[in-house]
């Protein structure tokens, strides 16, 4: 996890931006070395994916999958405890 790895040095920075008293030729310093650091270092950047086709929406985090392969694994009866619904 590439956040964890850059999560102090992505504080300092941020606390040196955010800091009125600094001149504002360290704050801007600061603030082109934040942008040099990779965009995924960033906490904000994480989002959940399905483990089995990569799919960003309609994640289920109990199971990590999508609600399509969620229900194609019930139907299958491949998840122990859940049964697909008919009425």
């Amino acid at each position: 996890l590439l956040h964890l790895k850059y999560e102090k040095k992505r504080l300092v920075l941020k606390t040196l931006i955010k800091n009125k008293q600094l001149t504002p030729k360290l704050r801007l310093f600061a603030s082109f070395q934040l942008n040099k650091l990779p965009k995924n270092s960033s906490l904000v950047r994480i989002h959940n994916r399905c483990i089995i086709t990569g799919r960003t929406r309609g994640i289920y985090r109990r199971f990590k999958i999508s609600r399509i392969q969620l229900r194609d694994l019930i139907g299958q009866g491949l998840i122990p405890g859940l049964v697909k619904s008919s009425w």
